[in-house]
């Protein structure tokens, strides 16, 4: 079995390496950068075939286009991909497991990376998800599969994109009690005065959760992170069975992220305020705090179901609480033993679009 522990690189295991880019869309063995045609060809007329011809892809607005459709038995274990478009959500990435006709992945390009809005740049640094200059997205969750893979981008802009891709596989064989990994996209614009924010519901079967990505837009003064995040499991109703303390407690900060009257911006391997959004004095007004939280030590098991909410809460003058109205988006992320679970129908381009 593959395995990510650094002590064990150095075991001989029967696993084949391959790799599905737009220089080898089948991820075949022998077969990477045959290309006659492609988006390099030009820059290649003089060199020809093996000189990168097809280094990418173009999708025209609208339009969904296929990155990997893989059969065989194994796991995926990286992802990097950059683009050339600067519309923020502009792409919806999917991705289906063993044949399933139901995305397990459905989320804007971006929330997938921890960066909804890449074009303020930031560099993010953490254990399952990088974005490197100049807007270099790389994911490292381990996802396995049994038969088959498909990842797609659709293109929701009314741009033609460009998209460079490289998703690095291995087909080895998987034990029997493997979970697919999972991620959906929520967002609330406003939150209802008094009503809590939903991160994940309607979850059926065994599996963790692994990780919590959140942009969180403040629409008041003052702070904004009071709020306890609950996890409800199996079965539980009316009260959770793990309840934290605050947002900023959640995400491994404290105290309102607050040095010397300033949001300090910290990525570490687990947990991370990976950017503040301040105000400029002009057309950006709004303060929005980039948000990571990965459960890779700590998984969050259940057996039947999990739902997962966290409060939206401020600070009154006279120190009461005060419920929010802000703007909170998020991608959950969870390995579950079940395929069939039905999702909220992402929102359309203009309700997704950050402005």
């Amino acid at each position: 079995m593959f395995t990510d522990n650094m002590s064990n690189l150095s075991r001989l295991i029967n696993a084949k390496s391959r790799s599905v880019s737009a220089e080898n869309f089948t991820g075949e063995k022998g077969k990477g950068g045959m290309a006659i045609d492609g988006t390099g060809a030009v820059n290649a007329r003089d060199l020809g075939q093996g000189w990168k011809i097809s280094p990418s892809v173009n999708i025209p607005a609208g339009e969904t286009f296929t990155l990997a459709d893989i059969d065989g038995e194994g796991s995926i274990r990286h992802i990097w991909i950059t683009e050339n478009c600067w519309l923020n959500r502009s792409l919806i990435l999917r991705i289906y497991w063993d044949g399933s006709d139901k995305p397990s992945v459905e989320v804007p390009f971006g929330d997938f990376f921890a960066c909804a809005d890449p074009y303020d740049f930031r560099q993010l640094t953490s254990a399952a998800v990088c974005v490197n200059p100049n807007r270099a997205f790389n994911c490292y969750w381990d996802m396995p599969f049994k038969k088959n893979f498909k990842i797609t981008l659709e293109n929701i802009s009314p741009l033609q994109i460009m998209v460079f891709y490289q998703i690095d596989y291995v087909l080895t064989e998987q034990p029997d009690n493997i979970a697919y990994l999972h991620a959906q996209f929520r967002r609330t614009n406003p939150v209802p005065y008094k009503e809590v924010y939903t991160i994940l519901d309607n979850v059926k079967g065994k599996g963790q959760y692994v990780g919590t990505y959140m942009l969180w837009g403040s629409n008041n003064n003052g702070w904004w992170g009071e709020g306890e995040i609950k996890f409800y499991l199996d079965g539980d109703r009316d009260f959770p069975t793990i309840c934290g303390t605050g947002t900023e407690d959640y995400f491994c900060g404290s105290h309102n992220f607050d040095v010397n009257n300033k949001y300090v911006e910290y990525c570490t391997p687990y947990a991370g305020l990976s950017k503040v959004t301040r105000p400029d004095g002009m057309y950006s007004s709004q303060q929005r705090f980039n948000l990571y939280r990965w459960h890779i030590v700590d998984p969050i098991y259940f057996d039947s179901d999990i739902r997962v909410t966290i409060q939206a809460l401020g600070i009154r003058e006279d120190a009461r609480y005060l419920p929010l109205r802000d703007d909170i988006s998020s991608v959950a992320f969870w390995y579950s033993d079940n395929l069939d679970d039905d999702y909220p129908a992402l929102p359309d381009r203009d309700f997704l679009e950050i402005v």
